[in-house]
C-alpha cells in the first residue's frame, strides 16, 4: 500500500538506504516526503544530491514525522533520544496532526539497531508506539530476510504498513521478541559466516592451480546455485549433502576432512555465540 504521509529516518547509512531506494523507485514514496537527518554537513548535502530527498543535520524535522526509522548506531541511541521527545512535544502543541500516526494512534518508531530491545525503545522513546525490525545485508539487493517484533498498541493496518515497507526487500517474518537473537545471529551474522566458507573455498582452489578471479567467481556461483537447489526443490541440506556424495569419492573425502576439522561444531558455536552477543548488547 503507498505510503501517504512523510516519513522520517535518523540515521542514513547502508541499510536506511536500501530500505528507502525500492520504495522510492516503485513510487511507494514520494521522495518529497522524505526527511532525513545525519551526523555531518557534507554527508547530508551527498545523500541529498545522490538520492533526492530532504537530508539535513536537523533531526527536529525527522522526528516530527508520524512516522520514523531509526537506523543510527546502537552507541549512539541515548544521544538521539532528547531530541525525539522534544519533537513530539513540539508537534503536539503546534499541530497535533503532525504527531498523529497516518492510521491512527502514537506515532510510529521503527527501530533497526541490532540488540536494542523494544522495553528500551519504550523508554526512551515515550509517546511512540515502537517496531523492532532486524533486516539482514541481503536487503542491498532485495534479496533479504527481516524479523519483526512489535511493542504495545499496534494494529493490524499499522502492521501491514511496516511489513509493506521491509516487503520491498524480501521475505518478512513475525516473531516473539527473545526469538531475534537466534534470528539475527542466523540471518545477519550468517552471510559473513557463509562469505568466509566462500573466501576459503576459493583459496582452496588456487592452491589447487585456478586463478584466483576465476576461483572466486567459482565459489559464489556454487554457493548461490546450492541455495537455489536448496529452495527451489525443498531439501533438506542432508539429502543435498548426499544427492553429491558418491561412496568413496571426492566429496566423500573433503567432507571427512570437515568432520575432522570440526566444522559443523565450529559453525553451530558460532551462531550461538553471535545469539549471545545479541543479548549482551541488550
Amino acid at each position: 500500500m503507498p505510503w501517504s504521509d512523510t516519513v522520517g529516518v535518523v540515521g542514513l547509512g547502508r541499510m536506511a538506504r536500501a530500505l528507502l531506494l525500492p520504495l522510492l523507485d516503485a513510487g511507494l514514496l514520494e521522495r518529497s516526503a522524505v526527511r532525513a537527518a545525519v551526523a555531518s554537513e557534507a554527508s547530508a548535502r551527498r545523500l541529498s544530491d545522490e538520492l533526492g530527498i530532504q537530508v539535513s543535520t536537523d533531526p527536529a524535522r525527522a522526528w516530527a514525522a508520524p512516522l520514523v526509522l531509526l537506523a543510527v548506531k546502537p552507541q549512539q541511541i541515548e544521544a538521539v533520544a532528547p531530541a525525539a521527545t522534544e519533537a513530539l512535544a513540539g508537534a503536539l502543541e503546534s499541530a497535533p496532526s503532525l504527531a498523529a500516526a497516518p492510521s491512527g494512534g502514537q506515532p510510529l518508531l521503527i527501530s533497526v539497531l541490532a540488540g536494542v530491545t523494544l522495553a528500551r525503545l519504550q523508554a526512551l522513546f515515550p509517546g511512540r508506539a515502537c517496531v523492532r525490525a532486524v533486516p539482514n545485508t541481503p536487503a542491498l539487493v532485495r534479496a533479504g530476510l527481516t524479523g519483526l517484533s512489535w511493542g504495545e498498541g499496534i494494529g493490524e493496518a499499522r502492521r501491514e504498513q511496516v511489513r509493506g515497507l521491509f516487503a520491498q526487500v524480501g521475505e518478512v517474518l513475525d516473531l516473539p521478541e527473545p526469538q531475534l537473537d537466534p534470528f539475527l545471529a542466523l540471518t545477519s551474522s550468517g552471510p559473513a559466516f557463509l562469505a568466509l566458507v566462500a573466501e576459503s573455498m576459493a583459496d582452496g582452489a588456487v592452491a589447487g592451480g585456478l586463478p584466483r578471479p576465476l576461483a572466486m567467481h567459482l565459489a559464489h556461483r556454487t554457493m548461490a546455485g546450492t541455495a537455489a537447489l536448496l529452495q527451489g526443490q525443498e531439501l533438506h541440506p542432508g539429502q543435498l549433502k548426499d544427492m553429491v556424495t558418491s561412496p568413496a569419492g571426492t566429496t566423500a573425502a573433503g567432507l571427512r576432512q570437515l568432520e575432522r576439522a570440526g566444522l559443523r561444531s565450529a559453525l553451530i558455536e558460532a551462531v550461538l555465540a553471535a545469539a549471545e552477543r545479541s543479548r549482551q548488547l541488550a
